[in-house]
């Protein structure tokens, strides 16, 4: 199989159409078979569910090309799993958990031309989605729904290695008390912007969101989980019911016990204690971690030890230890790999 004729080594993180997406509809409680299209836009009615009431989850996951030339998927059933429990949150249909990993398959097989090859350091990003797709003017789950699956060649998300950011505790709250949360869904990533280019415009990389109860305890970021490293190195993470399960952080949080020896722990993080800790990252599927040097808590500065010139030795070897795994070069935990071709 001939790969595109592409610049693999200078692709940025952004949106590109491939040949081929997935669609299948749900109606009259029946999701419909599923095609293949080469048609990238999409039509709905001017009443849909998803342009009202913002009845809308979604996935991100990548396949990669691995050292024997492999294409391959990370942990895919995690993602099948969150975006049911998501779409059930919103009163969706699910698409089935099954139908999901099929549908991945086929929707890379027909798309491996677009997978970069190994050691160029791009991945193949895919997006499913589900919308309200049916008109509806009452407040209540539309009559139909549609189930999407798109995907672009990306490269990594930060070129010439991850420098760390700075971040500020920030004032507005990521979700409510009870809320959406832990879910994957697009309206939690809309209520996230105007924090996200204030933090922008005071000259920080992100936000830090703190549980929306006491203001007290650290959640994450607008769109990735944090851990932390002591200096005795034991890796922490946050704990809380508004957190998104990150396939991601729960993938490091193993390596960091079973390939790396140390001490996980899961619990409440105090905003009081940031300055105890030697490192900080925050974690997800595009950049898999972004070393994090310093937090701004209005006008106190935190400044982890690790420092503002490069990731903390523990954050490295966690960067260095899974994407090993995703790529090959590392023997995997039996069902982490979902080889396609």
């Amino acid at each position: 199989m001939e790969k595109k004729n592409i610049d693999w080594g200078n692709l940025s993180f952004a949106y590109q159409p491939i040949d081929y997406r997935y669609i299948a509809t749900w109606k009259d409680g029946v999701w419909s078979e599923g095609t293949m299209s080469d048609d990238p836009t999409v039509q709905m009615n001017e009443c849909a569910g998803v342009l009202h009431y913002c009845q809308e989850v979604f996935e991100g996951l990548k396949a990669y090309t691995t050292k024997d030339g492999s294409i391959v998927t990370f942990r895919p059933d995690l993602n099948a799993k969150r975006m049911a429990d998501s779409a059930r949150r919103l009163e969706m249909p699910v698409f089935p958990e099954e139908r999901f990993l099929e549908a991945l398959d086929a929707f890379v097989r027909a798309n491996a031309a677009w997978v970069p090859p190994y050691g160029s350091g791009a991945t193949l990003y895919v997006r499913p989605y589900m919308y309200a797709s049916g008109p509806m003017v009452a407040v209540k789950p539309a009559p139909e729904f549609t189930f999407r699956m798109i995907g672009m060649p990306v490269g990594p998300y930060f070129k010439g290695g991850a420098k760390p950011i700075t971040i500020r505790v920030c004032d507005y709250d990521r979700a409510a008390p009870r809320g959406t949360g832990n879910i994957k869904a697009g309206l939690n990533y809309a209520m996230s912007m105007h924090a996200q280019m204030e933090a922008h415009r005071e000259g920080f990389d992100e936000n830090m969101y703190l549980d929306p109860e006491t203001r007290s305890f650290v959640e994450e970021t607008g769109g990735a989980n944090f851990l932390f490293v002591t200096k005795d190195g034991e890796l922490v993470t946050p704990a809380s019911d508004s957190i998104l399960p990150s396939v991601t952080r729960r993938s490091l949080t193993y390596v960091a016990e079973k390939y790396l020896g140390l001490k996980v722990t899961q619990r409440k993080v105090a905003v009081s204690e940031l300055a105890d800790f030697a490192e900080c990252g925050v974690c997800g599927t595009a950049a898999v971690i972004c070393p994090v040097g310093k937090v701004v808590d209005h006008g106190k500065e935190i400044c982890f030890p690790a420092g503002m010139e490069k990731p903390g030795p523990i954050t490295q070897k966690l960067y260095d230890t899974l994407t090993g795994i995703q790529m090959g070069d590392i023997e995997a935990p039996e069902g982490w790999i979902r080889k396609i071709v």
